[in-house]
């Protein structure tokens, strides 16, 4: 825990960042296309602080968010897991973001790393949220998994039961006005179904009164790359929805 928690603080300062801080910034229109995405850069992992719609018990989003990562840095519930990590893999973003990412599970970059998607599947997923007029800045970036699994292999269904809860934690401080679920384990873990991505992608599906877009895992895309049509359409869908939100809350 003590490793995990020194190597976070060192990756902030080592991006120049003293300070978590309050950002409340909307996302532009977005005009860009996936075939011609903006240059690549890697976003530091800072929380930045605000009260979110529900607030914590313990007191800010900030305290309620560093609280949760800390009892994720002392969880020892999968054996399999615990021994193989190198880094825990909490999630990077704003604790305020309209948006969140939920992927799958750290592969062998984030669990060096410490960070969520920064391998060839978290490039190209940087560049998906360039193209809507975002940075990962703005938007928040966690797994169903917190630890990477052997071999990458696929979430165990007592794995994902287990971190299930810190998910769902994260969620609900963090309370996104959407969800982006990247790949059958990240839909199927957050709607309770057994129903695959290709059944669920691109329509809005529903998460504790939260929309979820099901769509394409990024790794999927750099192994079928005429798909990123369709996650193109899906996040399209996204940016209309937090524009309409947003002339709503106005």
């Amino acid at each position: 825990m003590a490793d995990d928690t020194l190597f976070f603080l060192k990756s902030l300062k080592e991006d120049g960042i003293e300070h978590l801080y309050l950002t409340e910034s909307q996302p532009p229109a977005a005009t860009s296309n996936l075939s011609c995405p903006k240059k690549l850069t890697r976003e530091s992992p800072e929380l930045s602080q605000s009260v979110p719609s529900q607030p914590a018990s313990s007191g800010s989003a900030k305290t309620a968010i560093l609280n949760l990562r800390d009892k994720v840095l002392k969880c020892r519930k999968c054996p399999a897991l615990v021994t193989n990590r190198n880094k825990i893999v909490f999630g990077a973003g704003n604790i305020r973001a309209q948006l969140v990412f939920v992927g799958e599970a750290p592969g062998r970059d984030e669990d060096l790393q410490g960070i969520p998607f920064v391998g060839r599947a978290g490039q190209l997923l940087t560049k998906i949220i360039e193209a809507m007029g975002m940075t990962r800045r703005e938007v928040f970036i966690c797994n169903v998994l917190k630890c990477r699994p052997p071999q990458n292999r696929p979430p165990a269904p007592d794995e994902v039961i287990h971190c299930r809860p810190y998910l769902k934690e994260q969620l609900r401080l963090i309370a996104p006005k959407i969800i982006v679920a990247l790949g059958n384990h990240a839909c199927q873990a957050l709607l309770s179904t057994d129903k695959g991505i290709s059944q669920l992608r691109g329509s809005l599906q529903e998460y504790e009164g939260i929309p979820v877009m099901c769509t394409y895992h990024p790794a999927y895309l750099l192994r079928n790359p005429a798909e990123k049509k369709k996650v193109w359409e899906d996040m399209k869908k996204v940016m209309a929805f937090l524009k309409n939100a947003s002339h709503d809350a106005g």
